[in-house]
């Protein structure tokens, strides 16, 4: 929904089944279709194929086969990407991967990623948003719009994005987001640490 909002042309969707693949890009109103089918008791993705002439289900069967200028890969469980994935990915024009789910490259495939010169966006980064959100919510008013709600969820998550690269440009890693999150965490945890005399 939201690189609908911000112009992006998605491609494909996927669930624990299967994909859907539409050449020509989920608009909003394909994007209602697929949530009203996703919203009903153990429905899967596959039925959207259905309601749409144009869609096709796990056709190919791997969906990194599919070209595409940005990856988001929200799957669940860790290690479904690995290099050689990355290495078709990068050969097929894709210009980087921005993880929504938990750990989903393997370390080789994040190696591959700076290898290639793709952007890459790690999950430990990227996956700061769920905790920022639900923060923010708890303080929202509910006659609170959800306008100032994504307000405020895009200045706390420019606020960490600025916290990453300011980071890894201080320790000799600039432009590496994963030194930049592993180094900014660390050091957070280490200052309250060291604030309770734990150290």
């Amino acid at each position: 929904e939201k690189l609908i909002h911000f112009g992006a042309i998605p491609i494909t969707l996927s669930d624990s089944s299967g994909h859907i693949y539409e050449d020509e890009g989920i608009d909003a109103s394909k994007l209602s279709i697929i949530k009203q089918i996703k919203a009903e008791r153990g429905a899967r993705i596959g039925r959207y194929i259905m309601a749409s002439t144009t869609a096709k289900y796990s056709d190919p069967e791997n969906i990194l086969e599919i070209p595409c200028d940005l990856l988001f890969p929200c799957c669940v469980g860790s290690n479904k990407i690995d290099a050689d994935d990355v290495n078709m990915l990068a050969d097929a024009g894709c210009m980087g991967v921005i993880e929504g789910g938990n750990m989903p490259s393997t370390p080789e495939a994040c190696a591959i990623y700076k290898k290639r010169g793709m952007l890459y966006g790690p999950y430990k980064a990227t996956m700061a948003a769920g905790s920022i959100v639900n923060g923010t919510e708890m303080e929202v008013n509910p006659i609170d719009s959800t306008d100032e709600l994504d307000e405020r969820l895009g200045e706390s998550v420019d606020a960490v994005y600025d916290k990453i690269t300011k980071t890894a440009t201080e320790f000799n890693a600039r432009g590496d987001l994963v030194a930049g999150t592993n180094i900014a965490s660390f050091l957070k945890v280490a200052n309250v640490m060291m604030a309770h005399g734990a150290v």
